[in-house]
């Protein structure tokens, strides 16, 4: 995709998501997320006049002298994006790619936190970790983290055949590695990386269609020190398919191709069976590690579910 492509479609889906994030997202991102509004510091020595509900037992066991534990007014939230770029995410049935969709999700957290004065970095992976955006704040950076999620991969052409020069050589090589590095998602792999990079507290957005295996332990590991949201985006056709006759579908990670019938009544009862329950127990897996999910159609609206899980988490909160 040229240069020009990519912001045409980024202004597009700041156009698109600039009133929502005006109207509605701005106040609910606040009250999900601020919590009580102050976090742990330090300990130290206990003075007189010192709330005694503030002593640190646990220290002044170990010292034999009062030790209090002293927070700060929590002045700043930072929000992490980590968006999934693999070749299961290039698909789209409607108006709309999983890819694209994943874009506009990240612009309405990122310009959300941006009108909060919070910092937001971006993390993209696939079979590997792609790229990784620190944390920072204004408009200009929030507009970076969208225009990554869409350019990413557009740029992937053939190898030169056969290589005229070595460099042609070695640029076709890092082409060939990163188209075979978005044949698979590691989901792990990702967060293992981001846990080595950022050690402070933050919200941690995990934007993926979740086609992997064996993740849930390391989300769950993140989760203990960050807080965690899983952001499912699937495609109508992933949970549903229309009677119409013999088709062809290719796994885009896997390359794999099956004929199937579609207009089988059973074949599309099963299809619909799979989806469902591939939804409901990912939602059941997270859940029993605390982790909240929200699951976004591709072709519907992506407000929507953000609403939704922001006024059912500031529910919980008040509890």
């Amino acid at each position: 995709m040229l240069p020009q492509e990519i912001m045409r479609r980024v202004r597009e889906i700041q156009l698109r998501t600039g009133k929502p994030v005006a109207d509605v997202l701005a106040g609910e991102y606040v009250s999900a997320f601020r919590g009580s509004g102050i976090e742990f510091d330090e300990v130290r020595p206990y003075h007189a006049g010192d709330d005694i509900r503030s002593i640190d037992w646990n220290v002044t066991a170990r010292t034999g002298e009062p030790y209090v534990k002293r927070y700060v007014e929590e002045r700043q939230l930072t929000l992490m994006l980590m968006a999934d770029v693999s070749a299961s995410q290039d698909f789209g049935s409607q108006t709309r790619s999983k890819r694209e969709c994943v874009a506009e999700l990240c612009a309405l957290l990122a310009f959300s936190a941006t009108r909060n004065d919070d910092k937001v970095g971006l993390l993209l992976f696939h079979g590997e970790v792609e790229q990784y955006i620190p944390p920072r704040k204004g408009q200009r950076h929030a507009l970076r983290v969208v225009r990554e999620v869409l350019s990413h991969g557009e740029d992937v052409d053939p190898l030169p055949t056969p290589p005229t020069r070595f460099r042609d050589w070695i640029k076709g090589l890092g082409r060939r590695r990163f188209r075979e590095a978005r044949q698979s998602t590691h989901i792990s792999r990702a967060i293992q990386y981001f846990l080595s990079v950022h050690k402070r507290k933050c919200v941690v957005f995990v934007v993926s269609d979740f086609i992997d295996q064996d993740f849930e332990k390391a989300l769950r590991s993140a989760h203990r020190k960050h807080d965690v949201i899983g952001v499912l985006i699937t495609d109508p056709r992933e949970l549903a398919i229309p009677d119409i006759g013999l088709v062809s579908l290719e796994d885009p990670e896997t390359g794999e191709r099956r004929v199937v019938d579609a207009g089988s009544k059973s074949f599309r009862e099963h299809v619909i069976r799979a989806g469902e329950e591939r939804v409901i127990k990912l939602r059941t897996r997270l859940a029993t590690s605390g982790i909240d999910l929200i699951h976004v159609d591709a072709s519907g609206s992506v407000v929507e579910p953000l609403v939704r899980f922001f006024r059912d988490r500031e529910k919980r909160a008040r509890r």
